[in-house]
């Protein structure tokens, strides 16, 4: 599979204050390929450098050093523009016209020719989920359906890669879940989708790989899968008839709940803790493995800066559906 975004070294840096000039770094040298086809989520709290990447590789502001290519093209080159649909996070339109008015504005200069304008408008509203707002003008909108106004325009010209900025952005569930809906209606077109976001359930039911941005500098690339398989993983051990000190110093930590006790151990130690059930004469319930967030993964790794979440912002928490990493055969011989 080729590359349909590369980005090498790419960083921005700022010069803040008025008699003392100070460099602020937005965006430290960025290395990262975004695959074609595929959903890749970015992702990271406000003011990590999310909205200054996709800016950059829109050409909307030029970067202090490196360079990127979209579809083979350098990010400067027009003929770039005319592949890839861009939603910025606060999109503004003239909110004296309405939608199909923006639209057609939009249409005429993508280039589309004037026999498909109307279609390819009708069309794009329609995916977006709106529909009977013809008259009304895009003052009366509320910030939800200005997002999905937002969605139309870029997805309009049928462009090969769509970057989009939080777009999940003011929209209440309905509107998230049609958003998502939209989103692998075009990866199933066969389309590129980047976007960023700090919502991570979005994310995870998404993506195909997600990238983690944290003060302007990328800290993981993978899938989520892959990104908490490399964390030793922890399990709860759900059980009863037995006391509770029956796993001995195997349980990391025992909670006690109605006449079943649930201890955590750590997934190196499942055989042995089993097997310490079984000479009690314990009857297993259960074994759940306990998923890990980024957050406590890059916390293991020495980084006590890390926080990934901000003011009433959801915390970027990974789960995943995957098979569990354990062998389901070994653990039913060892509960009989």
């Amino acid at each position: 599979m080729s590359a349909a975004i590369e980005i090498a070294g790419l960083s921005k840096q700022y010069s803040v204050g008025f008699w003392r000039k100070r460099p602020r770094i937005a965006l430290q040298p960025l290395h990262m390929e975004v695959q074609r086809g595929e959903v890749f989520g970015y992702l990271g709290h406000n003011g990590a450098g999310k909205t200054t990447t996709l800016k950059l590789l829109m050409g909307l502001i030029f970067p202090t050093a490196g360079s990127a290519r979209v579809l083979n093209l350098d990010i400067g080159d027009p003929a770039m523009k005319e592949r890839i649909g861009f939603l910025p996070e606060q999109p503004y339109f003239y909110d004296y016209l309405t939608a199909p008015e923006l639209l057609t504005y939009f249409a005429q200069l993508s280039g589309i020719n004037a026999g498909n304008r109307e279609r390819r408008v009708r069309t794009a509203l329609i995916r977006v989920g709106l529909r009977g707002i013809d008259r009304l003008q895009l003052r009366k909108f509320s910030k939800g359906m200005l997002q999905r106004v937002g969605l139309a325009q870029a997805i309009l010209h049928d462009p090969e890669v769509v970057i989009l900025d939080e777009p999940m952005s003011g929209l209440d569930p309905i509107g998230r879940r049609e958003v998502r809906d939209l989103i692998q209606s075009l990866k199933d077109d066969g389309k590129t989708i980047l976007f960023s976001t700090h919502i991570l359930s979005d994310a995870e039911s998404l993506c195909d790989r997600v990238a983690v941005l944290q003060k302007g500098r990328l800290r993981v690339v993978g899938r989520v899968s892959e990104l908490t398989a490399s964390v030793q993983g922890r399990m709860e051990v759900t059980w009863r008839d037995a006391p509770a000190e029956a796993l001995g110093g195997l349980a990391v930590e025992n909670r006690a709940g109605g006449d079943c006790i649930r201890s955590v151990v750590l997934e190196a130690e499942l055989d042995a803790a089993l097997q310490a059930l079984r000479r009690a004469r314990g009857r297993l319930i259960s074994v759940t493995p306990i998923r890990r967030s980024l957050e406590q993964y890059f916390l293991e790794q020495g980084d006590t800066e890390t926080n990934l979440g901000r003011d009433n912002e959801p915390r970027l928490q990974f789960q995943t559906s995957e098979t569990p990493p354990f062998d389901t055969e070994r653990i039913a011989e060892l509960a009989k």
